[in-house]
């Protein structure tokens, strides 16, 4: 019996990469998933993967177990709610959101233009408030009825949303704002038994495949960046054995899992009295000296 067992999952953009290695490895720990794709590609090109969700689902079937698909838009409001209800309908129940849906458009900044912002933007960010509000409101109206909630919501960030990375700026700023709504969500929403948690994976997906990043499995070796090194944190964090484990941003690479510490504060420089503008270049420099050292962003010379 998996870890999973008798639990319910939604997973976003679960057609390809990182959603489908998901959805097998819950489905393989006995969890019934709700299977989304919109079919798109990694830039967002319409009707590039259609029908990955089906094929999804027919290899959970294969495998014994117990999966629906779902092709609607994860940025529409409605959509979201569609989603809660096709888990409910399906299987009676809901568990867990795993928001992990997006692309990309890799543009320089000085090139990036609104349209091509506010794509990456709507897809990650709405993406990742849709289906979760919904998901939550539900729960809500469960705890408000007397009925025991133990629900999870799942999210993705990463490490160009934690660092930067050059030629991402949508991409990052998408990517931050959700390590930050995590932990909101973890704070507004653990009295009603919902825990909230992210995730940073390092691994090969369309996203990935540009180039920049050399993630080829090595013959002979450990595939350092396969997809499927991740889904074992996610089945974790949908089980019951992750109550109580909320507000964490993980990050993950092969083997290796540890957990960002995020922004926090380094020692202070306190005068004691107002500032002078002519002092503040020696202290800032001396602050910056003194502070424990940030990882670089990503592509930085």
């Amino acid at each position: 019996m998996g870890i999973c067992e008798g639990r319910v999952a939604i997973v976003t953009g679960a057609g390809n990469g990182l959603g489908k290695a998901y959805a097998l490895g819950l489905a393989a720990q006995g969890c019934k998933v709700v299977v989304n794709d919109l079919g798109v590609g990694a830039h967002g090109e319409e009707g590039a993967t259609r029908g990955a969700a089906e094929q999804v689902v027919d290899e959970i079937k294969a495998m014994g177990g117990q999966a629906v698909a779902n092709t609607d838009d994860v940025a529409e409001w409605d959509s979201g709610k569609r989603m809660v209800e096709q888990a409910l309908d399906s299987f009676g129940a809901l568990h867990a959101v795993v928001n992990n849906a997006g692309f990309v458009r890799d543009r320089m900044f000085f090139t990036c233009s609104p349209e091509e912002w506010d794509a990456v933007i709507r897809v990650h960010l709405r993406g990742h408030f849709c289906t979760s509000r919904h998901a939550a409101e539900y729960w809500r109206a469960q705890s408000k009825a007397g009925n025991p909630v133990d629900a999870r919501i799942i999210n993705t960030t990463s490490g160009a949303g934690l660092q930067g990375s050059v030629g991402q700026s949508a991409y990052s700023t998408a990517k931050g704002g959700i390590a930050t709504l995590t932990l909101v969500q973890a704070a507004e929403l653990g009295r009603l038994g919902i825990t909230a948690n992210a995730l940073a994976p390092n691994a090969r997906t369309r996203m990935t495949n540009t180039g920049a990043f050399d993630m080829e499995a090595k013959e002979g070796e450990f595939d350092l960046f396969a997809p499927e090194n991740m889904a074992p944190l996610v089945a974790y964090l949908v089980s019951e054995q992750s109550k109580g484990v909320t507000g964490q941003v993980f990050e993950l690479k092969g083997g290796q899992v540890f957990l960002s510490q995020g922004w926090t504060d380094s020692p202070a420089f306190d005068k004691g009295a107002r500032l002078e503008a002519s002092e503040m270049d020696a202290i800032v420099r001396k602050l910056i000296e003194t502070r424990e050292p940030a990882k670089p962003v990503y592509g930085a010379a």
